[in-house]
């Protein structure tokens, strides 16, 4: 075995030992930022930013501009925009929080994932390198769960709900390769 090939394997080998619940940690701040954010975009009266420290609270209600941006611009079939905006605005709030504490993180992946296919399929076709990102993250985390720092994981310890549970522990499937 040549010097590169050892370090080459020394590398992958350091890559592997990466804990899943750090990469699970990561996507759930990341991707519930992403989603968090958006939603900000669609309401009035409430705003809060971990990052930059923003935070006010002033009668929080639907952007009057949100209605007719579903209306005109994501013109999504079947569901009517007077009904979808809300929908959306609360989702893009609710299901990211779930997933950053990695409450229901399974299920709450799920939901933002549909709601990255709908984005995908009808209002933004060609921003598929980025909907693929976001849809491996919350694949990631469906699969995987939200690894040991998170209300699943201290939910799963004290319940002991096993396999059938909703709060199936974590596993971790590696290869050497």
């Amino acid at each position: 075995m040549n010097a590169l090939t050892q370090h080459l394997r020394q590398a992958i080998s350091l890559l592997q030992s990466i804990p899943d619940s750090l990469i699970a940690l990561l996507g759930r701040f990341s991707i519930a930022a992403v989603f968090w954010l958006s939603g900000q975009t669609k309401v009035e009266g409430f705003r809060l930013n971990i990052i930059s420290g923003e935070f006010s609270l002033d009668n929080p209600r639907l952007s009057d501009s949100v209605v007719e941006l579903f209306r005109e611009e994501y013109k999504l079939p079947i569901i009517p925009p007077e009904l979808l905006a809300p929908m959306a605005a609360f989702a893009e709030h609710f299901f990211p929080v779930l997933i950053l504490i990695g409450l229901a993180t399974r299920f709450s992946a799920l939901v933002l994932l549909g709601m990255t296919a709908t984005i995908q399929i009808f209002v933004y076709p060609d921003a598929y390198p980025l909907h693929g990102v976001w849809a491996t993250v919350l694949l990631y985390l469906a699969a995987r769960g939200p690894g040991a720092v998170s209300v699943d994981a201290l939910i799963n310890r004290n319940c002991h709900c096993g396999a059938s549970g909703v709060t199936a522990p974590t596993t971790t499937h590696r290869s050497a390769t």
